[in-house]
Formats: structure tokens, C-alpha cells, sequence
């Protein structure tokens, strides 16, 4: 009988053991559920801060470029000034000078009232007779004294000063007519034409002529003229992109730093999401590169020959895309950079592979310097105790740098990831293991465990047989 009780009560704990389990797997069930329902969402948030990352980033590099040469006085002077002493640009100087002077002054209605001066005189019958014949090529010597007057103007370093004052008393100018300001220098029409107004200019090529004794320019009047220098449908709604640009300039790189922190610390696989990012980035850089090179290929078309002659067009297009084309390029190496470095640093067969040689190798070069003396000592174990931490220190102090670099540079990239590598090297060099188990020996992580004093690798076995050696 209390057998038979015994086998109840067994039964009875069975059974309620059994429904615990069951209630304990069907917890662990929903509870997996959950967190697979919570990774998911975190995973596909994750792509998209990344995703948007690669598509504004374009945008940024163009908002940044906008404001450091329209806002910056320096860099924009920096960028228009060499335009002065450019011969296609004189050329295209030139002519619209004597173009202007020519639509105001009636050179030929002046020389032939010269001449019919000289016809009242009484002057020999066969001089009388010879001067309609000298009356065109006067006209011509005097379109040539100016051409040439006009020509040694503009090739003189007094013109390049000129033009170089003008830009930077001209700058708020600049800034004004993209905000619609009426007494703005440069102008900017309706169907996306800037231009520059040629009064400053013509002013003083009118003074150095009469300054030559070329008197006959005194005869010239004030005159309204503008030149295009810009001419693209799309520059009419860039006076909004440029106060949008202005004012996110400087801060869209930032937030997107932060959107690519976000996305990638939320990714499953970081640093293959890393890697991801870098080959996205590379991808869309390069995309922006190619839409420079279309936009001058447009621009070049639509400016030439109704405007200004190709040549010209083609360099004045150069000159003002030249820093963008280098920060561009400096972005796309940064990318490449980010994403070797992210693959080198993530799970793949190939990677583990190439580190274990590296690791390999350093702990050779390790044991070589121990052999010659050269050991760390102190300073090895601390590296070593805060091995990881430094790495991500050197990185992101690298990073931090080259987004203060403004505008960054291929130069700058080549010799900050350099600087870095010959960093981390070091960093391997020096760091020593610390014995596991040692006294007081602890990490970022907590103590180290271990028995004794026992050497935490083979390599500290090595050490510790070479100096124990007779």
C-alpha cells in the first residue's frame, strides 16, 4: 500500500515536473520569438540608416563644396582668381570688351568726321583725293590700337590684381544674388544664366588707355554690360539648394557620420555591414564623379559656341569643379580603405586566415626583439592589457581627423591611413602578454583567469625556456 503511494506521489511530481517543462519551453519559445521578431526590425532599420547613409552622402559632398566656396572669401577667391590669367579666358575677356566698346562708340562715324575735317582744309588736290582711301584703314588701326591696348590690359598683373580685389569685394555680392538680392554684382536670370557685369572692368581699361595718351578712349561712356559665365537650366533652383546648402552644410557630413555609426553598431554582422557600407559609399562617390563629368560635357554644349568659345568654357568649368573633383576622389579611396579594412576585420575564411599569418608573424618579430634585448617590459603588458581599446582609439582618432581636413584630399587620406598602419604596427610590436593568473593582472574585460604563473601562450613558453637556458 505505501508502495502504491509512493509510485502516485512519483507520478504526481512527474507530471508537474513535465507541465513546468512545457510551460518552461513554450516561455522560451515566445520569448525566442520575440527576439527574433526584435532582430529583424533592428536589422532592417539597420539597412535603412545605412542605405540612406550611401544615397545623401552625394549630397553632403555637394552641400559642403557649395558652402565653402560660396561662403568661404578665401577659397572662392582661391578658386576664380587664376581665372584672369588664363590666355582662352583673356581672349574671351577681350572680345567682349571690344564688343561692348563697339555697340556704344561709332568708331567709323568718328574717323569719317575726322576726315571730312581734313577735306575743308586746303589741303592738295591729290591729298583731297587719297583720303577716302585712307579712311577704312584708320578705322582698322584705331580697332587695333584698342585690341592691342585692350589685350596688354588684360595679360598685365595689374588686371589679374584687379580681378583678383574685385572677387573679394564682390564676394557678399555673390552671395546676395543667390539670395535674390537686387544690387547684387553677379545676376542670376530666370533660365539659369549667372553673369557678371563688365562695368568695373571696361572702367578700367578705359583710365589705363587714357593714362597711355590713347585720348580717343576718353570717348567711351559708362557701360551696361553683363557676361555669362554660368549657364545651366537647373542653376534657377539652385538658389534654394544653396541656402539649404548653407545651412546643412557643415552639419549633414556629421549627421550622417552618426547615421552610419547608428546603422552599422545595429547590424547583426557589424563589420560585414561595415564592409557593405564602404563598397556603397565607393560606389556612390564614384556615381557623383561620373555626374561631374557629364555636367561639364552639358555645360561645355550649352555654353558653346552661342556663349563663349569651348576651350574657354571647358576651363573656366575646370577651375571651379577642380576642388570638388579632389575632394570626390579623396572620398572614394577613404571608402576602399573602410571597406578592406572592415573585411580584414570581419569572420570570413580569408580574413581569419590573413590575420592568423600577421599574427604569426608578429609574434616572430616579438621573439626575434626579446632575443636582441629589446623587450617592453611594463609598457608591453599595459599595450597588450589594452590592446583593443588603443586599435579603436588610433581609428577613430584617424577618422576624427579626416573629417576636420576641409576639403579632405587623396593626400591626406593616403597619409593618415599610413600613419595609421605604422601606428597599429607598433602597437603589435610592443605589446607583450601578461602571464594568466598573475597577481592582480586584469583587463579591460575583468581579471585575467588562469593557475600560477603559467605562461598564457606558447610564445611566453618560448620566453620563459630562452631565459632559463644555460
Amino acid at each position: 500500500m505505501e508502495d502504491e503511494q509512493e509510485l502516485a506521489k512519483l507520478r504526481g511530481r512527474i507530471a508537474q515536473l513535465e507541465s513546468e517543462n512545457a510551460d518552461l519551453k513554450k516561455t522560451t519559445r515566445t520569448g525566442d520569438a520575440v527576439l527574433r521578431r526584435r532582430r529583424r526590425w533592428l536589422s532592417a532599420l539597420s539597412a535603412v540608416l545605412i542605405i540612406v547613409t550611401i544615397v545623401v552622402a552625394p549630397i553632403a559632398v555637394l552641400g559642403t563644396w557649395a558652402r565653402a566656396q560660396l561662403v568661404d572669401t578665401d577659397r572662392f577667391t582661391a578658386t576664380f582668381a587664376p581665372l584672369a590669367q588664363e590666355e582662352s579666358v583673356q581672349g574671351f575677356l577681350s572680345d567682349q570688351v571690344m564688343g561692348a566698346v563697339e555697340e556704344n562708340v561709332d568708331i567709323d562715324g568718328l574717323i569719317e568726321g575726322v576726315f571730312d575735317g581734313l577735306g575743308e582744309l586746303d589741303l592738295p588736290s591729290e591729298a583731297t583725293a587719297a583720303l577716302p582711301l585712307l579712311q577704312g584703314p584708320a578705322a582698322e588701326g584705331v580697332r587695333s590700337i584698342m585690341r592691342t591696348g585692350v589685350d596688354r590690359v588684360l595679360a598685365s598683373p595689374q588686371f589679374a590684381q584687379l580681378w583678383e580685389t574685385v572677387l573679394r569685394q564682390s564676394h557678399s555680392q555673390a552671395i546676395a544674388v543667390l539670395q535674390e538680392d537686387p544690387d547684387a554684382i553677379l545676376e542670376l536670370d530666370d533660365d539659369g544664366t549667372l553673369s557678371i557685369r563688365l562695368e568695373t572692368v571696361i572702367a578700367e581699361v578705359k583710365g589705363v588707355l587714357v593714362e597711355q595718351g590713347f585720348g580717343f578712349a576718353s570717348n567711351i561712356p559708362e557701360i551696361e554690360r553683363s557676361i555669362p559665365i554660368v549657364q545651366a537650366d537647373e542653376l534657377a533652383g539652385v538658389r534654394a539648394g544653396y541656402q539649404a546648402a548653407v545651412t546643412t552644410g557643415y552639419l549633414l557630413p556629421w549627421v550622417l557620420l552618426v547615421t552610419l555609426i547608428a546603422g552599422v553598431a545595429l547590424a547583426k554582422r557589424r563589420m560585414r555591414a561595415l564592409a557593405w557600407t564602404g563598397a556603397g559609399l565607393a560606389i556612390s562617390f564614384l556615381t557623383l564623379a561620373a555626374g561631374v563629368g557629364i555636367g561639364r560635357w552639358y555645360f561645355m554644349n550649352s555654353m558653346s559656341p552661342s556663349i563663349m568659345p569651348s576651350r574657354t568654357a571647358g576651363v573656366m568649368f575646370d577651375q571651379v569643379t577642380m576642388s570638388i573633383s579632389s575632394v570626390v576622389t579623396a572620398l572614394v579611396l577613404l571608402s576602399v580603405v573602410i571597406m578592406i579594412g572592415a573585411w580584414f576585420a570581419g569572420g570570413s575564411k580569408a580574413a581569419r586566415g590573413i590575420r592568423n599569418a600577421l599574427d604569426s608573424g608578429f609574434g616572430a618579430a616579438r621573439r626575434s626583439l626579446d632575443r636582441h634585448g629589446l623587450h617592453t617590459g611594463a609598457t608591453g603588458r599595459f599595450v597588450e592589457r589594452w590592446h583593443r581599446p588603443l586599435m579603436a582609439a588610433i581609428v577613430l582618432v584617424a577618422i576624427v581627423i579626416l573629417l576636420m581636413i576641409r576639403p579632405i584630399t587623396a593626400m591626406s587620406v593616403f597619409v593618415t591611413v599610413a600613419v595609421v598602419l605604422v601606428l597599429l604596427v607598433v602597437l603589435e610590436l610592443v605589446r607583450r602578454p601578461e602571464p594568466a593568473g598573475k597577481p592582480g593582472a586584469s583587463g579591460p574585460d575583468g581579471p585575467v583567469e588562469g593557475e600560477g604563473e603559467a605562461p598564457s601562450d606558447a610564445y611566453e613558453l618560448q620566453v620563459e625556456a630562452q631565459k632559463s637556458a644555460p
